[in-house]
């Protein structure tokens, strides 16, 4: 696809949303990297909850000491996977992804491939099956599933992006007939997956024809065939300006990350991890180090609120249930999401809203009909004040979701400008919030 140009009017977008519209079909508006249907459900989810579990939980460490724990000591009696989803829906997330493998290699469902799994467990006296529980009460519920499964197992001598150590060949050759039946089995034996996590970067030759036969609808994050991509970071934040799309050389690499670019040629939306505590996993050492409520939502207005899709990981401890101060942590975050965004002012998908009264405005929230192409390259938020039009916020990508937060601005009314913008910009809404 051609480098897009940047159309400048000779005054600043006021469109009607109608007007937006119809100018659709004017010769001005170029070809955009447009999203699919499964990418635009899978950005209007906007959050969701990691889950790291493994032996190294019981050895009070992060990493799994080369992958050679003994799977004895995993015995998470407690375990309720009912619990977890209790805890995403408290915090509003929408999908749950599963570690079902980490990089130690331990598998949390009955796999044929190694006895490095649930299956040398204690836990339901061999007979458990994480992934199962999980997907079972995932669908109970109403919340979409989802699992990581690590192309590095140190348990076999593999590294990064599933390379063997060795270096020899047929040492390859075997482990990625392992590695792919390990994907097949999670993906035909357990429903429909809404996200697919291959971290480090999965051969894309390899996972590609797995993926396509037994979950095309999946987001797949990282390889070269890829959906979605990473941020960047382990922080949970997003830059800004973000943008959808990636060059395609880039995504062709299967490491597309970052803020991505206004003119690429494939649209990849971004995904922002993040643990709760410091760490990915429990130890006896960390919980001092659980995220405050304050930091919690900087976090989601600088990934959800920049564009991004948040998924904040939980991680049970050696019972197998989500620690008490973390459940209570995770129902405070979704309690003041509500508080903040449930109720607006006002909210429609035109460029101006209207208040019935003067009225303390503490945040914006912007959203573009993403199905459209991400059209707006830059714009400023006004407030009609004292007879004049001030500027209280301003940027480049607008993107599924931006959120301006505000010092209390008093006004009746608000309009948003659009002064760049690749053909007609189109709004899917534009919603103003009470100060706090």
């Amino acid at each position: 696809m051609a480098k897009v140009p940047v159309f400048m009017t000779r005054r600043d977008y006021l469109f009607t949303l109608a007007s937006a519209r119809a100018a659709l079909a004017s010769a001005d508006c170029p070809a955009l990297a447009l999203p699919t249907v499964g990418q635009v459900a899978w950005q209007q989810s906007e959050f969701g909850m990691f889950v790291h579990f493994a032996p190294n939980t019981y050895n009070d460490t992060q990493g799994d000491l080369g992958g050679a724990s003994d799977p004895g000591k995993f015995n998470p009696y407690k375990l309720d996977t009912e619990q977890w989803v209790d805890v995403a829906q408290s915090m509003g997330a929408r999908y749950i992804i599963l570690v079902a493998k980490h990089v130690g290699g331990f598998c949390l469902w009955p796999t044929a491939t190694t006895h490095y799994s649930i299956a040398s467990s204690p836990y339901r006296n061999g007979k458990g099956d994480i992934v199962g529980e999980l997907t079972a009460s995932c669908r109970k519920r109403g919340i979409r599933f989802g699992a990581y499964i690590s192309p590095r197992d140190d348990h076999r001598g593999v590294g990064g992006g599933g390379k063997v150590r060795s270096g020899m060949p047929e040492d390859q050759r075997r482990y990625d007939e392992i590695y792919r039946q390990q994907l097949t089995e999670l993906l035909s034996n357990y429903g429909d997956f809404f996200e697919i996590w291959f971290d480090g970067s999965a051969n894309g030759d390899l996972v590609g024809p797995v993926v396509r036969r037994y979950q095309p609808n999946a987001m797949v994050f990282q390889s070269s065939v890829a959906t979605i991509r990473w941020v960047g970071n382990e922080d949970g934040l997003a830059p800004d300006p973000l943008w959808n799309t990636v060059s395609s050389a880039a995504h062709q690499t299967g490491e597309a990350s970052g803020a991505g670019r206004p003119d690429g040629e494939s649209w990849l939306p971004a995904e922002c991890d993040v643990p709760i505590r410091k760490d990915w996993f429990w130890s006896t050492t960390n919980e001092s180090s659980l995220k405050t409520l304050d930091q919690l939502m900087t976090i989601y207005e600088r990934s959800v609120g920049r564009g991004a899709n948040l998924l904040l990981n939980h991680t049970p401890d050696r019972t197998g249930l989500i620690p008490a101060p973390d459940m209570k942590r995770a129902a405070e975050f979704g309690a003041e999401i509500q508080r903040r965004f449930s109720v607006p002012i006002a909210s429609g998908k035109q460029m101006e809203l209207v208040f019935a009264n003067e009225t303390a405005v503490g945040s914006v929230v912007l959203a573009e009909e993403i199905a459209q192409g991400q059209r707006i390259r830059r714009y400023r938020v006004e407030a009609l004040r004292a007879g004049k039009w001030e500027t209280i916020a301003s940027g480049q990508s607008v993107e599924h979701k931006k959120i301006h937060s505000l010092d209390s601005v008093v006004t009746r009314k608000l309009r948003l400008v659009v002064s760049e913008a690749v053909c007609a910009p189109l709004l899917s809404s534009f919603a103003a919030f009470k100060a706090l």
